[in-house]
């Protein structure tokens, strides 16, 4: 790392930020931090399903008098931005309109893409910083003629790289993810014996930037509840769902069907006739798939290759598998995995590798078995 950099990191309040400051203090650098406000519960009619509207304090200024601690206890400066705006129209609206289209979306790569790498880099570039830092776990190289490869964090159960994969170089030229070669026991190690306030802190759950809800809850503060039919593959009708957006494939519980034999779980969802596809037992085998269409792909690897075997990641906590990448035109392309995985879900993210290096992701559009379709 060079010395003598400025660099403005992102600090939540959490630790992981926190132990970013003093990494980056330790290299040399000119650090300062920023507190980012992306979420306002009371103008944004977030009220079912959130367990905090009785507290005196809101959670985002509990996470930012935590950063001004942390930020007092390294002795740097605490910048703060309002990004609430912003998170509205670039990540809110379009993860409400997924799932209205009965897909699953995954606010977290928004999140990267349009405000801690968009909006934020934007704004440490306007203040005249040379780097932004997260506290994500991963890595990335830089190299002199400007080209950057990014990799895996360390900690494989941390690792945070499938939320990245949006991320274009040039987003990714000036940053830095200083706790991406440490274990995440490591980093409270780190911040115990700097005596940090937060050393303890739970990390943070739920929706990015947004929280613990109760998640059918929330989404009726946006999405109006409209109930539908439950039925097998073979058309019986076996229940009542109460909005098919509440619903994702795979789930088994929740779902309010009983009886003797295997328990039921969701199979698809068939959006045009707002009907939840469910089974039991030996129908799971619909589940599967080798085979999606995805589009929208971000691309920062050499380009891709054909005859090449890369490693397919279809959701955060998700196995790896060995998948073939194939461009169709038109912006989409084929990815071939002939192991089957399992609830490769419209509306999520494929993200691939080669080995530990990340090289790009793109959304999930529709999934098959073969040349057989399922209704995902």
């Amino acid at each position: 790392m060079e010395k003598k950099k400025r660099v403005l990191v992102g600090l939540s309040g959490g630790v992981d930020s926190a132990v970013c400051v003093i990494k980056l203090l330790e290299a040399g650098y000119d650090v300062e931090g920023m507190f980012m406000r992306n979420w306002d519960s009371s103008l944004n009619n977030d009220v079912l399903g959130n367990p905090h509207t009785l507290d005196n304090v809101c959670p985002q200024e509990v996470d930012y008098m935590d950063a001004l601690t942390t930020a007092n206890e390294l002795g740097i400066k605490l910048h703060r931005a309002d990004f609430v705006l912003e998170y509205w129209d670039r990540v809110f609206k379009y993860f409400i309109d997924e799932y209205n289209s009965g897909r699953t979306p995954n606010p977290d790569i928004l999140c990267n893409s349009e405000i801690k790498f968009k909006a934020f880099l934007e704004k440490a570039n306007q203040m005249g910083y040379d780097y932004i830092a997260m506290g994500h776990y991963a890595r990335i190289k830089h190299f002199e003629d400007g080209s950057l490869e990014v990799y895996r964090g360390l900690d494989k159960n941390k690792d945070q790289t499938y939320f990245l994969c949006q991320l274009t170089t040039e987003q990714l030229k000036n940053a830095l993810f200083p706790i991406g070669d440490l274990e995440k026991s490591e980093v409270r190690r780190i911040a115990k014996e700097h005596n940090l306030t937060i050393a303890n802190k739970k990390d943070s759950t739920g929706v990015c930037f947004i929280g613990e809800r109760n998640f059918k809850q929330f989404l009726k503060n946006y999405i109006p509840a409209t109930p539908g039919k439950m039925e097998t593959l073979d058309g019986e009708v076996v229940g009542e769902h109460d909005g098919i957006m509440y619903y994702t494939i795979g789930q088994r519980k929740g779902l309010g069907l009983g009886g003797a034999g295997d328990a039921w779980f969701v199979l698809g969802k068939d959006i045009k006739r707002n009907v939840l596809i469910v089974g039991r037992g030996s129908e799971q085998e619909y589940l599967y798939s080798n085979r999606c269409l995805v589009s929208k792909m971000n691309w920062i690897g050499p380009e891709i290759d054909e005859s090449k075997e890369y490693l397919a990641k279809f959701r955060y906590r998700g196995i790896d598998y060995k998948a073939n990448i194939h461009p169709l035109g038109d912006g989409v392309y084929e990815v071939v995995y002939p192991g089957r995985a399992k609830a490769v879900t419209p509306g999520q993210e494929a993200v691939f590798y080669d080995g530990e290096r990340l090289m790009g992701g793109a959304t999930i559009d529709s999934v098959y078995m073969d040349q057989e379709k399922r209704c995902l």
